[in-house]
């Protein structure tokens, strides 16, 4: 079905990509309420994931969207928990998300991966 379509953003990997499980997994989904805003905040995750390679405990990043149902998000793997955490610490996260977090609705969940392998597949059902 078309609408259920995600666009994949290539595999970026962190500083942390030689990681051994466990792996701590964060799958992020926002539908913007105007199909406007989705361009911009399409962009701004994608300079987000510019500065991924400097992320500490990072381990990869996919970014996804389907265009036809207006849902973007990503997909973050991380060494721990606590990596994550400082991660939406970020000045720069938090701006992102007070700009746009009142502009649509926000769906997450994350959990702990022993491998790298299954990440992406679970993550897309997920989302399905």
């Amino acid at each position: 079905m078309l609408q259920r379509m995600v666009l994949w953003v290539p595999y970026k990997p962190g500083p942390a990509r030689g990681a051994e499980g466990p792996l701590h997994v964060s799958v992020t989904e926002f539908t913007p309420a105007h199909r406007l805003d989705l361009p911009r905040i399409l962009l701004a995750g994608l300079l987000l994931r510019a500065g991924w390679r400097r992320r500490p405990g990072a381990v990869g990043l996919w970014l996804w969207f389907t265009p036809t149902a207006r849902r973007l998000g990503s997909v973050s793997i991380w060494q721990g928990e606590a990596d994550l955490r400082g991660f939406v610490r970020l000045p720069v996260h938090v701006a992102i998300m007070r700009r746009y977090r009142t502009r649509g609705s926000v769906r997450a969940t994350s959990w702990t991966a022993d491998r790298l392998k299954d990440i992406r597949g679970r993550a897309a059902g997920w989302l399905a």
